[in-house]
Order: structure tokens, then C-alpha cells, then sequence
């Protein structure tokens, strides 16, 4: 069983495949949000602090990520609230192999029968619940219940469901096998480039140096993945925790005010890549400036 103690939402005890992982740490990210419609076909359907996608289709519905496995009933509560069924999910799309992303992907993959679609590098890690060394932060994390139902996808490659075409971008860095995904999605004549954003932050366990010469290709990825993030068609950015790409705040605004779009930002993309580029200049000026300190 993959405990990590009580879990502060209801859930079936004996279940293993939403069994809580770090239930109290995990809580911080799990409060409650009404599902929104942000626009045209897409929703959100998750929590505060992790985001979760919902693009409805005309042959079905497709997820974005499945946040952690103690939160899967109040996230199936959330899709049957819009009037949905949770056996309408065709795929769930991951964006990286970590336990606040992917554990409840094997509970939801079983309760819809979807399959779930990632990067060749995520597959890796999502059938077997734990990251291989190449993971920044591979000392630190929970293990989470396996993928079964898994298929993978390249980079650049598309997945079309109904008339819906969703494009997998490799954005590697916060992991090898991290994923971010677009699409178009309309309202009337009017049709906006969707982009589901994949974590871009640096943070790493105890003890790991991105300055490092063995970190040197995790770096390398960063910096792709950077300018992938600049350049794609973006109108409407969700990343996959809200608050990294200012999402939290236009939540806020939008159930306030819903008309102009909030979420409508056609330089949310690159401002999200070039924070985390800030964030990774710092952190490599001062891990040498420790380095040349002899801390």
C-alpha cells in the first residue's frame, strides 16, 4: 500500500490506488475549487495548488494530469458535477512522473478505463512509481501506485480525439520525461491556443548541484525547454501548479470578473519561461558562490 499517512480527504481505506501519500504536506495543494470553464472546451478541475485539465471533445474527454492519489474521489466528484461521466475519459494526458501529478493516475486510469499518454521517458517512470537518478529530486520522493494502461508519445507528435488535436511538446528539466501540451479550443469563431504547462522550476534534493559537470544535462534540458516555452503559440497558459505561472491569481480575478478573460495572456508563456530561467541563473550563481566559499 502506498501510505503516507491519514489522508485529510474521504477515500476508500482499503483501496491501494488512492491510499495518501505525505497527507499533510500533500493538503497544502489540495484546496477546494468549483470546476471553471476557462475557455471554450477547457476547463479546470482540480485544486488550488495543482491543476488539473478537462478538455471536452465530441467522442469524449481527455485529462490533464491526476494530482495525488488521495484527492482522485473529490477530482471524479469534480468531472460528475459538470454533468460528465467519469467512463467518458478516453485519455489522461501526464506531464511529469511526480507523485503530485501522476499518483492518482493509476485509480483514475482504472476507474474510466482511459488510457494515460506520456513521454517515453515518463512511461519509464510512471510503471514502476519511482524516479530514476536522472531526477533532480529523485532522493526525495514518495513512491506512487504504477501506470498499467500506458502509451507513449514523442515529441512534436499529436493525439487526436474527436475533432481535437492535441500536440505533446518534450519540455525535460524538472524531469527527463516532463511534458507539455497544446491545443486549440474556440468559442464561436473565436479559437485560442491552449497550452498546459509542464513544472519548469529547478528545486532539487539535498545535496544535488546543478553546477555540478554530472548536472550538466539536466541544465542543458532546462535551457531547451526555456526557449520550447518562449516560442509556442500561447493565449491561455495553465501550468501545472497554478501558482508558479500567476494562475492562482487569475483564477481569483476571473470568478470575480469574468469578462475580459483573465487567463487570456499572450505573453504568459514566455514570462513563465523566463522566470524559471531567472531562477536557474540564481541558483547556479549561488551554489559556485558557496562552492568558491567552501560552504
Amino acid at each position: 500500500m502506498f501510505s503516507g499517512g491519514a489522508g485529510a480527504l474521504a477515500h476508500d481505506s482499503v483501496d491501494p490506488l488512492t491510499a495518501p501519500i505525505s497527507a499533510q504536506y500533500a493538503q497544502r495543494w489540495l484546496g477546494e475549487e468549483a470546476p471553471v470553464r476557462v475557455f471554450g472546451n477547457s476547463w479546470l478541475v482540480g485544486f488550488s495548488g495543482l491543476s488539473v485539465g478537462l478538455i471536452q471533445t465530441s467522442a469524449g474527454l481527455v485529462l490533464i494530469d491526476a494530482a495525488v492519489p488521495q484527492s482522485v474521489p473529490m477530482l471524479e466528484a469534480h468531472v460528475r458535477s459538470l454533468g460528465l461521466k467519469i467512463t467518458d475519459i478516453k485519455y489522461i494526458l501526464s506531464t511529469e512522473p511526480h507523485w503530485d501529478h501522476a499518483g492518482g493516475l493509476a485509480a483514475l486510469s482504472r476507474d474510466s478505463g482511459a488510457t494515460v499518454i506520456a513521454s517515453a521517458a515518463g512511461a519509464e517512470v510512471l510503471r514502476v512509481g519511482k524516479s530514476g537518478p536522472d531526477d533532480p529530486q529523485a532522493a526525495n520522493l514518495a513512491r506512487f501506485p504504477p501506470v498499467t494502461r500506458l502509451r507513449t508519445i514523442g515529441d512534436g507528435q499529436t493525439l487526436r480525439l474527436g475533432k481535437t488535436v492535441i500536440t505533446a511538446h518534450a519540455t525535460p528539466g524538472h524531469t527527463a520525461g516532463s511534458m507539455t501540451w497544446t491545443w486549440r479550443s474556440c468559442e464561436g469563431p473565436k479559437c485560442l491556443n491552449m497550452v498546459f504547462g509542464s513544472s519548469l522550476n529547478p528545486v532539487a534534493a539535498d545535496g544535488y548541484r546543478f553546477s555540478d559537470p554530472a548536472a550538466a544535462a539536466t541544465v542543458a534540458r532546462f535551457r531547451r525547454t526555456f526557449g520550447v516555452m518562449r516560442d509556442l503559440p500561447c493565449d491561455v497558459l495553465i501550468s501545472a501548479h497554478p501558482d508558479q505561472s500567476g494562475g492562482d491569481a487569475r483564477l481569483a480575478r476571473y470568478r470575480q470578473q469574468p469578462s475580459p478573460n483573465p487567463f487570456v495572456d499572450a505573453g504568459a508563456c514566455r514570462a513563465y519561461a523566463d522566470k524559471f530561467n531567472g531562477v536557474l541563473d540564481k541558483r547556479l550563481a549561488d551554489e559556485r558562490a558557496a562552492q568558491a566559499s567552501g560552504k
